[in-house]
């Protein structure tokens, strides 16, 4: 039973929606449809699957593009239902006959839809009754065909047991039918010829194996290496008994070792006394640095696609004349088929950017797609059937379509105003928590103390919480970074637990009067699951403001396939019922791949969590936030 059908604008209004159906939905299944789905360009999608606490919604839709229209059909999920396409297809079609955008109430519409809604109905159970008919039709035919295939078989054996007794050998069926090119058919062989051809193969198989390789000799060979194996194996295990180890000599004063923990540091104040502050000499963070983008390059680029266009139009439709007038009298409506040529351009393109991924992502549904196909069926579903204005190239509007849905994904759902967190929390009495994970080597260390710097510069209290306490030299890293910029760092050394050191140093900032603690975590391939049960519990136990992944830009779809997996873990070991996941991302290494921009886009439309955070350089002002327009603009050069 359809559970809801409704019609609304795309700017949110709410035309009509079917009375007598009336069943109250549970949850919010159309709100998360359009927050998960229509705004992030995942609309070329069939249906989209919802599930709430004692119900599992199925959701289907269509689009007017020109008239700016969205139909939703909601039904239970465990049903499927045959008429849901054909209805929603009748319903677009009624519906826009009677549109007027003047007016916001169509209590008429009702008749009609009941109207639609039966013959739909009706045409689904048509096709149920031809499927159930066509079976036994189906079983029957095989029936028969399996008797006629018996009969034949029984004629062919009463053919052959009803021969001339002296014919086995050298009767008619040891002979070939002669055939109209001349060529006879040896189709039944007799008992005589059958045993020559065995005899002949014998002879033919033994001349062949003469100069062959024999068999029994590799049997040989292989047995003489076996033992040879053996042999060697067996000196081996002779010889291993005189190998002796080295061990340590042992002086009678000399005292016992002490475990390698160089954590204390009061070994280093020499060493501090010598090193200058450079903080000051850094000069100021590019994240307060505003990028000009040019528009340049933009107009060369268009020129450039206008006149291959040009070209393409030219051989498709018949000279420059027609194209011309079809771009001066504009088209009726866009087909998907004057859409394809242009979305494989843009589909090319954006591979070659690397927006792609082929990893295990958060939801089974996503699995292994394609992500650039994914944002071409989203924009085609977006403008089919809308009418071109006149003037345009459909090149031109395929691409202005694709850089606001490449916009809307990159742009951020929600506020990532750090600083404006900070002092909320400040008001509230309590530290801001921002928690840096990651794999092995992406910068996380480098990168935490880079966003402390931009934080000091604008006048924020920050203190280091060094809860690395499982690679060597980790500490001694966050403490020198921790030096040179004048911030007080909380420490407990190795082979302590993180979630411990976190929970304490987020106590001794809020005795201290820290506004920002940053957490420093060991760096964990995606896979290790004691490690991301460690991270899992530091977050439960601590319920940091920021979760950040940090990650390279460098390694393309391989930081998709981390964070995606991060994210993954991080719900299933975490024991709370509602798991934190990833909030933000930083990429490092961003001013290593040049116009391959395309992990930014991946990882977002992956995630949903936003870019924050970009490192550019080695240096502490070398972080910068993303430009939407600049990454938008390189994507699609």
């Amino acid at each position: 039973m359809l559970e809801q059908l409704l019609i609304f604008t795309r700017g949110g209004l709410i035309l009509w929606t079917c009375k007598e159906l009336g069943n109250a939905l549970r949850g919010s299944p159309i709100d998360t449809l359009i927050r998960s789905c229509l705004l992030e360009e995942r609309s070329g999608s069939a249906s989209y699957n919802y599930d709430a606490p004692g119900a599992s919604y199925t959701l289907k839709w269509t689009f007017h593009n020109d008239l700016g229209l969205v139909f939703v059909a909601v039904y239970q999920r465990i049903l499927h239902l045959l008429y849901v396409d054909d209805l929603l297809s009748m319903v677009k079609k009624e519906f826009s006959e009677i549109y007027d955008p003047k007016r916001t109430s169509y209590n008429d519409f009702d008749d009609i839809f009941q109207q639609l809604k039966k013959e739909a109905e009706a045409r689904a159970e048509e096709m149920k009754k031809s499927k159930q008919v066509g079976k036994p039709m189906n079983n029957n035919l095989a029936r028969k065909l399996g008797n006629v295939q018996n009969g034949n078989m029984d004629r062919g054996n009463k053919k052959k047991s009803g021969g001339e007794p002296g014919n086995d050998r050298d009767g008619d069926n040891s002979k070939g039918h002669p055939l109209e090119n001349g060529d006879i058919s040896n189709n039944h062989i007799g008992k005589g010829e059958a045993n020559m051809k065995v005899k002949n193969n014998g002879k033919e198989n033994g001349v062949s194996n003469t100069g062959a390789f024999d068999v029994n000799k590799l049997q040989k060979l292989r047995s003489k290496g076996g033992k040879k194996t053996e042999t060697v194996s067996n000196k081996v295990s002779k010889e291993e008994p005189k190998k002796i180890t080295k061990k340590n000599r042992v002086w009678d004063d000399s005292p016992k070792e002490a475990k390698l923990d160089f954590t204390d540091p009061g070994s280093e104040n020499v060493e501090q006394q010598h090193m200058s502050v450079v903080a000051a000499d850094q000069g100021e963070s590019m994240m307060d640095k505003e990028e000009i983008v040019s528009s340049d390059s933009e107009s060369e680029s268009e020129e450039e696609e206008t006149s291959k266009d040009n070209k393409v139009d030219g051989k498709k439709k018949g000279g420059w004349f027609s194209s011309m007038f079809q771009s001066i009298a504009g088209k009726a409506n866009l087909e998907n088929s004057d859409l394809e040529p242009a979305l494989k351009a843009l589909k090319d393109r954006l591979m070659t950017k690397n927006v792609y991924v082929s990893a295990l992502t958060l939801n089974d549904r996503w699995q292994a797609e394609e992500i650039a196909e994914k944002l071409c069926e989203s924009v085609a579903s977006s403008l089919e059937g809308k009418r071109l204005a006149s003037f345009t190239r459909v090149s031109s509007t395929v691409q202005a379509a694709m850089e606001d849905a490449l916009t809307r994904i990159l742009t951020p759902r929600r506020s990532i105003d750090i600083l404006r967190d900070v002092h909320a929390a400040k008001e509230q009495g309590k530290p801001y928590v921002v928690v840096f994970v990651g794999v092995n080597g992406v910068g996380k260390s480098t990168n935490l103390a880079k966003v402390a710097y931009w934080l000091q510069q604008h006048n924020v209290n920050v203190m280091m919480a060094a809860c690395d306490t499982f690679r060597s030299g980790a500490v001694e890293q966050l403490r020198t970074h921790a030096r040179r910029l004048q911030i007080p760092i909380f420490e407990k050394g190795y082979e302590k637990d993180p979630a411990i050191v976190a929970k304490e140093a987020i106590q001794e900032a809020s005795r201290n009067g820290s506004d920002v603690v940053l957490v420093d975590t060991a760096g964990r391939m995606q896979d290790n699951e004691p490690l991301m049960r460690a991270l899992s519990k530091l977050i439960y136990v601590n319920s940091p403001d920021l979760i950040l992944f940090v990650g390279e830009a460098l390694v393309g779809n391989d930081a998709v396939d981390q964070l995606s997996k991060f994210n993954q873990k991080l719900g299933d070991l975490s024991p709370s019922p509602d798991p934190r996941l990833i909030d933000g991302i930083l990429l490092t290494k961003f001013d290593t791949i040049d116009d391959k921009v395309g992990a930014a886009l991946s990882m977002v439309y992956i995630s949903g969590a936003p870019v924050m955070f970009v490192g550019c350089g080695q240096s502490y002002t070398d972080l910068k936030k993303l430009n939407v327009k600049s990454i938008v603009k390189t994507l699609l050069k």
